[in-house]
């Protein structure tokens, strides 16, 4: 879990793993350049969840470069839109399925991703 207070242009950055707590504190400069990951968007981590349960599943044994993260889901949105709503190609088999909800999420979430 990370969590990041900010005081003026210092940010003090939590970082708890099992029963070890970290302490940061990194300057707004150390921000910017990626060291501090801002929280992910409710969209973006439905749909996260959505491609972790229903896509990784299976690309993780027969696809592993094409496993998607918090980091590479936006660049590969527009090839999920090419096999999923155009081609309609994944999910693959019987066994997993989107459900219309599910659909609907990567959809917004997909078009979220576009330059506007």
């Amino acid at each position: 879990m990370r969590r990041a207070l900010n005081h003026s242009s210092h940010f003090k950055l939590v970082i708890l793993t099992g029963a070890f707590s970290f302490f940061v504190s990194l300057t707004q400069s150390e921000v910017t350049a990626g060291y501090y990951s801002p929280p992910i968007s409710d969209l973006h981590q439905t749909a996260l969840e959505i491609l972790e349960t229903k896509c990784n599943v299976c690309h993780v044994r027969q696809n592993p470069r094409k496993v998607f993260t918090r980091e590479n889901m936006d660049g590969f949105a527009p090839k999920i839109h090419r096999q999923v709503f155009i081609k309609k190609r994944m999910p693959r088999g019987k066994k997993i399925k989107l459900t219309t909800e599910e659909y609907q999420i990567l959809l917004t979430w997909i078009t979220s991703t576009k330059p506007q």
